[in-house]
């Protein structure tokens, strides 16, 4: 393709190559692209005529890459959640649209909790401890991840939030006050599930959790109970085969276990209150 080609014929050309390998997104991601190598906001492309012979290389190279399945996020180096573009990269997972339900409920769930305490675990990008520090500048904010790879991205994810990394392991966190509030987006797809191709540049540990998924979540679930103060409260995503598992795991120890619904109907997250007086 050539730069003096407009930007509009580009961008067919592009839709149509990504959708040719597969891409659902392909015109979406096609314009996502141009954006990004432009420097403007997508909605700004219509305002541009061509591209410079650079420009058009740099684009044919992204969009060639998108084609072999590397994450859009990954080319853009960002993905956008709740207002905020986390960085991202090789070595942690991917933050999903359909997080940021759970994101929501935490933030409403601390509307009456004066200065809370909160335990993101699994961290990764530090999405759902950065949605809570950005909407509570008041509350303490816990966020504990293991992965070698994945902290670096972290900490620069939190940087100027106030948030506290914790380098380990869930299964081994302790903290130094009682909690108001754990949420976790841990792994929990089954092994042998079919994943897109996209899923496989996310760290295997951070996707896949055993044969029926649920490998961690029960410690998960024995970790927030020994953590959380009486009353505190838990939310979890988890797969949506999990529902009957979730209500079991957390009536040993929790009561009002909720199951919350995405957008598509599907059975996203379980929230559920840490048995005990307050």
């Amino acid at each position: 393709m050539s730069g003096a080609v407009g930007l509009s014929v580009r961008l067919r050309q592009a839709a149509a190559r990504l959708a040719a390998a597969g891409v659902d997104s392909a015109r979406v991601d096609a314009e996502l692209l141009a954006a990004y190598v432009l420097g403007v906001p997508r909605g700004a492309l219509l305002l541009i005529g061509q591209l410079s012979d650079e420009q058009a290389e740099v684009l044919d190279r992204l969009v060639e890459l998108r084609a072999q399945r590397v994450p859009l996020q990954h080319l853009t180096g960002t993905a956008p959640f709740l207002g905020r573009d986390l960085l991202v990269g090789p070595g942690v997972f991917i933050p999903r649209p359909e997080t940021e339900l759970l994101a929501r409920w935490g933030v409403e769930a601390l509307r009456d909790v004066r200065v809370p305490t909160v335990l993101d675990l699994c961290s990764g990008t530090g999405a759902l401890a950065v949605t809570v520090a950005d909407a509570r500048p008041d509350a303490r904010v816990y966020a504990v991840e293991r992965g070698e790879q994945a902290l670096p991205w972290l900490r620069r994810n939190v940087e100027g939030t106030g948030v506290v990394v914790v380098e380990g392991d869930v299964r081994d966190v302790t903290l130094p006050e009682p909690v108001d509030l754990v949420l976790c987006n841990p792994p929990y797809v089954p092994s042998a599930v079919a994943v897109p191709p996209e899923v496989g540049h996310d760290p295997h540990d951070a996707v896949f959790a055993g044969p029926d998924g649920l490998d961690l979540i029960p410690v998960i679930v024995t970790r927030s109970a020994r953590v959380l103060r009486p009353g505190g409260l838990i939310g979890m995503e988890h797969d949506d085969t999990h529902t009957d598992a979730m209500r079991e795991l957390l009536s040993a120890e929790f009561d009002e276990v909720t199951t919350h619904l995405d957008l598509a109907g599907r059975p996203r997250f379980t929230t559920a209150v840490r048995a005990g007086t307050a």
